[in-house]
């Protein structure tokens, strides 16, 4: 079937890494029209290309515009610190403890002064709200040591102020909340899996190619750490802008693409770097999609590799995404693994390397329609064939009698003559 199809592509000698593909001369933008245009030539071809809806870092190039209901951020104000940058975080930090020594040392000044402690600094005969408090600074440094329970022991409170007391313990509870509330969001900042991801890789490339005679589109995905995620699963979305019968256009469209839900490949053993698969069948987005319309065509693959932090516990999530220029027709990964003396050895310098294949160029429903055509063939010209070589025997058998009855006799005639 494979010499009979004239869409091969043949194999090279040496297996090629994959390349960036050229735009045709009249596609790329004229040095001159860069020029006019205030931008080099190489920037303003950039620009021209397509804009990724997911980075092939997994940061989604998506922001939010014109948000009105910003209250909304307040009422879940954890979550908000949680997902600030860390300079706004840390600025947060520290303001939230500034900001009560501060108010609570204004507090105490004030009642020294409204007591007339103040006024009273070298009489030994005055009971002070606080001893040894003679001023703003006092006060501040009083509050510091309330809150965070140093305790000198130079400044005390004396049992004769209740309202100090009472603001005491104020001071104490509220401490202790300001504490919980910002420790444990530097702490689920710290612990977030998001670095995790880091060593989660994806090729840079998509290959289609063929298995088992049916085309698939395959990525590489691998962990580099020794400790393994848990529970991991594989999911890619087909993100495309399509227009119904109504008229109504979706932009940025998302439709499932299938690698292996309903079989559980989907759930992976991420040991070693894995090639994820997606058989083009009638129910792929790719089912009508040959080689040149995959090169004219404008979509984006986002992949989403989720699983268990085998160290925290924590759920870890890492994305990637493939644009048209990055699906490699008729292309196949090279070989990572290599068994070793008493191991198996992961060659990362591979893990990105693909080498062309013959593949055919036209579709997987027009791949599968002459399938269907050569079986249909062969089943009609088996019968056909049997039932010649029957007409045959049955010619010869006939020739055969007439030979027989014509110039042989029978042993009763021979008996009776």
């Amino acid at each position: 079937m494979a010499k009979e199809n004239s869409a091969f592509s043949a194999i090279p000698e040496t297996p090629v890494s994959e390349s960036k593909v050229a735009l045709p001369p009249s596609r790329q933008l004229k040095p001159a029209l860069a020029r006019r245009l205030g931008e080099e030539p190489e920037k303003a071809e950039k620009k021209r290309g397509r804009q990724r809806y997911v980075e092939k870092d997994g940061k989604c190039n998506v922001q939010h515009g014109n948000v009105r209901e910003t209250y909304r951020y307040l009422t879940d104000i954890f979550t908000t610190l949680v997902d600030l940058k860390w300079r706004f975080s840390l600025l947060v930090f520290v303001l939230a403890y500034a900001i009560t020594w501060l108010f609570f040392g204004l507090i105490w000044w004030f009642i020294a002064y409204c007591r007339g402690d103040l006024d009273h600094l070298g009489d030994d005969a005055w009971t002070p709200c606080v001893n040894n408090l003679n001023g703003f600074v006092s006060a501040f440094l009083f509050s510091i040591e309330t809150e965070t329970t140093i305790g000198y022991g130079h400044r005390v409170i004396t049992d004769k102020c209740p309202e100090g007391i009472i603001l005491l313990l104020l001071q104490a509870i509220l401490g202790s909340m300001v504490n919980a509330f910002m420790v444990g969001c530097m702490f689920v900042k710290i612990s977030q899996p998001n670095k995790r991801a880091e060593t989660l890789v994806f090729s840079t490339h998509a290959v289609i190619s063929l298995r088992d005679d049916r085309l698939c589109l395959m990525f590489r995905v691998g962990d580099l750490r020794n400790s393994h995620i848990v529970e991991a699963s594989i999911r890619a979305k087909l993100i495309k802008s399509k227009q119904t019968q109504e008229g109504e256009f979706i932009p940025l469209n998302q439709t499932d693409i299938n690698v292996g839900f309903e079989t559980g490949d989907d759930r992976l053993f991420l040991v070693s770097p894995l090639i994820i698969s997606h058989e083009i069948n009638e129910h792929s987005p790719f089912w009508e999609v040959s080689k040149d319309q995959l090169q004219k065509d404008e979509f984006e693959i986002v992949v989403i590799l989720e699983g268990m932090v085998e160290a925290t516990g924590m759920t870890c999530q890492a994305r990637s995404s493939y644009l048209v220029d990055e699906v490699l027709w008729g292309h196949r990964f090279m070989s990572v693994l290599s068994l070793e003396d008493g191991f198996y050895e992961v060659d990362y310098n591979s893990f990105h390397l693909t080498f062309e294949v013959p593949t055919p160029t036209c579709s997987a429903r027009e791949l599968s329609e002459a399938a269907a055509r050569m079986d249909a063939h062969l089943y009609w010209s088996i019968p056909s064939q049997l039932d010649e070589k029957v007409e045959e025997g049955t010619e010869k058998g006939g020739d055969g009698n007439k030979e027989r009855n014509g110039n042989l006799t029978s042993p009763e005639s021979e008996s009776k003559v």
